[in-house]
């Protein structure tokens, strides 16, 4: 009895000392995750004479707001080009999850007559590229997209073919039987998928739609291809417009040799703060889904 009672305590034992190390190991990972975006918070708020002097640190040196007051200048362009941002990344996201799905379930249907065709040219699109040219003759001579600026900047990339094989490869897995005795109960096609396939798809919804936020939030190139008016600038393309001001303020502060203060890499360090923020809000309150998402299907059994 005392035998078997010290055995259990030694188990036990065993058990605590093996889920402390996992849950300080798992610590260290994620407070070395954490730590490269504490230095760029911390740079961003640090005076830069100092931090050429001294290095960087944890703690900001020389505390000071003056990067973010820059950027923040001119308030009502800056939240305007958050809107702007934000309304891109809702229709680019929402259009390119519900046209990418339901062309992923048409693909994985082994009855669709044109599938064969159609999964060619979506490997095809993956692997050649018609080139920044083209494109562009398309998007703005052709179509004319960029007289709709919100149009022009989500339209042209709303359909990634990597996705759409994604959701192909989901949508195949799905189990036979329950669409077909839905089949055979009456449903179409536009049922089977609006109230069966789409609704078991939430992991694979969630983890693509992060994959699309996180890409309409940081284009900046369309913007600066087609959008002529400022009104319509995205963040990431104000922030760029920006920097390349303050480049051209300090070229031009080094020639005729006068001494003003512009912030230097602190203020690049303080764009990516701005820009990145809601990105990283939107990263965790999607991260379980995401998660669960590029999981899926990962071990069978």
């Amino acid at each position: 009895m005392t035998s078997n009672i010290r055995s259990q305590r030694v188990m036990q034992l065993a058990e605590f000392t093996t889920k402390s190390f996992i849950h300080a190991f798992l610590l260290i990972v994620g407070l070395l995750c954490i730590l490269p975006m504490i230095l760029v918070v911390s740079y961003s708020l640090s005076d830069d004479v100092l931090i050429a002097e001294r290095g960087i640190s944890l703690i900001p040196q020389g505390f000071n707001l003056y990067s973010y007051e820059f950027i923040f200048t001119f308030p009502e362009q800056v939240i305007r080009s958050y809107g702007v941002t934000i309304l891109i990344s809702a229709l680019g996201t929402g259009g390119g999850l519900l046209v990418s799905s339901l062309l992923g379930y048409a693909l994985s249907r082994t009855y669709f007559k044109m599938r064969g065709t159609l999964v060619l040219y979506c490997v095809i699109t993956m692997l050649f590229n018609a080139g920044l040219v083209p494109t562009y003759l398309v998007v703005k001579t052709m179509l004319q997209l960029h007289k709709i600026p919100w149009l022009v900047l989500t339209l042209p990339t709303m359909i990634m073919p990597f996705y759409v094989m994604m959701f192909r490869s989901h949508f195949a897995g799905l189990p036979h039987e329950i669409l077909e005795s839905a089949r055979i109960d009456g449903a179409g096609e536009w049922r089977l998928f609006f109230n069966i396939a789409f609704p078991l798809s939430k992991p694979w919804l969630a983890t693509i739609g992060l994959m699309y936020i996180l890409k309409y939030w940081n284009e900046w190139i369309p913007a600066m291809l087609y959008v002529e008016n400022a009104k319509w600038y995205p963040l990431q393309y104000l922030l760029q417009v920006m920097m390349r001001n303050v480049q051209a303020l300090e070229a031009m502060i080094q020639a005729v040799g006068t001494q003003v203060k512009i912030p230097g890499p602190s203020l690049r360090m303080a764009m990516v703060v701005v820009a990145a923020g809601p990105a990283m809000f939107v990263f965790m309150l999607l991260q379980r889904y995401f998660i669960r998402g590029i999981t899926s299907g990962a071990v069978k059994g």
